[in-house]
């Protein structure tokens, strides 16, 4: 253990980088631009450490929160600044911590104007990520909640392709919508329990007709940022607008946000509610799982068919989390993680040939492996993962959640199997049309492979999807505690409730 606040200063050292790019000044934009860039990757890299040193400090023994930070913040309430990590959510302030610094990297000769602002906008949504996953109050959780939108909105409203403003405006507004709701739904869980505590909401026995309109405001929120079918519509044009290290962070990070609140809140704040909408929660997923993948099929833009398969792989992740099963919670979160790092090696995949092509179009390329070998393989390993090859990460996640599912509901489990049948098409169509057949393209014959940046970029992404998929225990282990103290907190409260209800009788 340390004296240090630690999660303290993970959230918040992005910011303090943010704020000193903004007082760099030359006269030259280049070396501005420059700057930037090297002030934005090393805070990057030293809030990756801190983060490190916050795992480090973890026991993977103890189910309960820990490296609590709590400090009074508004006075005559209880509403308060309490940061603190369990076994689930320390891996999404790693995962949001590992990926920043790759989009930065990834950015260098991407992004060309405002690069300053770019930086300072990405620092900024790297603090409000780790803050959310960090958050132990409700009020403190909806304030980085709901700030992960504006740097995000920026990105793509200023940076983004043709449509862009249509694209952010249309992100924002679906995801507001949402959670205009769940606030309410807070400052009844505030009236109601009176206080704002998340561990001692997560004890606290909400009445069943609460629990319904509760479980209710919260899915609006939380169904939006996963994204379930049918408000999903905002993903696909967000990424085909984002730019590439935009998508990156959005797949990776920001499409957890919902799955996370499913369970932190959902679950075990109203379990009796949760227990009501499961077979709602699977009819969506399947139909999630199929449909976008059948639409995925006939893409003919590259990141709009890995964005349609996002979808279908949240799809996964959800059913996973309802089946209430050790085996379904920690298949899903692992999904989360592998699908964080390898939808967001995909996105980087595109963002190659986009910057020395300038297209999407999938028509447009064919036969780059006589020209770009090193780029074939690192496509093909991303793409291997994406499908669940076994020995890599995509496989361990989809394989847990159809055991977890399966111990449930055969049928959603076989439904759901039919997704990985048709992610194979689909992948595999991309990748023989864009990798293989003769290269009749004039301009594609001078198309140079990858430089040793952007290997630098794939390198540590390849090695954490190779180590998930042949020794998946190091991530696994440590949920263990946290997820088994989840489904025994479920359970106690589905007997508790069905013992009201024969009692009532």
């Amino acid at each position: 253990m340390t004296d240090w606040p630690l999660l303290t200063i993970t959230t918040f050292l992005p910011l303090v980088g943010a704020l000193f790019i903004l007082t760099i000044r030359h006269d030259k934009a280049e070396v501005v631009a420059r700057n930037a860039r090297n002030v934005a990757l090393l805070t990057s890299l030293a809030t990756f450490v801190v983060s490190l040193a916050v795992y480090g400090a973890f026991d993977p023994k103890i189910a309960d929160f820990q490296l609590k930070e709590t400090v009074a913040w508004f006075p005559g309430t209880t509403i308060a600044y309490t940061m603190g990590v369990d076994g689930i959510s320390v891996w999404f302030v790693l995962l949001s911590t590992f990926l920043t610094p790759i989009c930065i990297l990834s950015s260098v000769g991407a992004v060309e104007s405002r690069v300053k602002e770019y930086m300072v906008a990405f620092l900024v949504l790297e603090t409000m990520m780790v803050g959310m996953f960090a958050a132990l109050d409700l009020v403190l959780f909806y304030v980085f909640f709901e700030g992960v939108l504006i740097p995000m909105f920026i990105i793509i409203g200023v940076w983004g392709g043709q449509r862009r403003v249509y694209a952010a405006f249309k992100l924002f507004l679906y995801t507001l919508a949402g959670s205009v709701l769940m606030l309410v739904a807070m400052l009844a869980m505030y009236i109601e329990a009176h206080t704002t505590d998340i561990p001692t909401l997560m004890g606290h026995s909400f009445p069943q007709a609460m629990q319904v309109w509760l479980w209710l405001a919260f899915f609006a929120s939380f169904a939006v940022k996963v994204p379930m079918w049918p408000v999903h519509t905002w993903l696909p044009d967000a990424h085909v607008e984002a730019p590439t290290a935009g998508s990156v962070i959005l797949a990776g990070v920001l499409l957890k946000m919902g799955a996370y609140g499913f369970i932190r809140f959902s679950i075990p704040m109203f379990p009796e509610a949760s227990v009501t909408f499961t077979p709602l929660i699977y009819t969506l997923s399947i139909v999630a799982v199929v449909y976008t993948s059948l639409v995925a099929l006939v893409q003919e833009d590259m990141k709009k068919l890995i964005a349609y398969s996002s979808i279908a792989h949240m799809g996964f992740v959800t059913i996973g989390i309802f089946s209430m099963t050790t085996q379904g919670v920690e298949g899903a979160l692992f999904q989360m993680l592998s699908h964080g790092v390898v939808s967001g090696a995909l996105f980087l995949c595109v963002g190659v040939v986009y910057d020395r092509m300038h297209t999407r179009e999938i028509t447009r390329y064919g036969g780059l492996v006589e020209r770009m070998p090193k780029y074939a393989v690192v496509f093909m390993l991303m793409t291997m993962a994406s499908v669940g090859l076994p020995g890599t990460s995509g496989f361990v996640g989809e394989f847990l959640v159809l055991l977890g599912a399966f111990q449930v509901n055969t049928w959603v489990s076989a439904f759901a199997a039919t997704g990985m049948v048709l992610g194979a098409a689909y992948m595999l169509l991309l990748y023989r049309r864009v990798v293989f057949g003769r290269m009749v393209r004039e301009d594609l014959k001078t198309i140079v492979d990858m430089s040793p940046r952007e290997l630098a970029v794939f390198a540590p992404l390849i090695v954490v999807v190779i180590w998930m998929g042949i020794y998946p225990p190091t991530f696994l282990d440590p949920m263990h505690a946290s997820v088994a103290k989840l489904i025994d907190n479920y359970g106690l409260a589905r007997a508790a409730a069905d013992a009201l209800t024969l009692a009532a009788r």
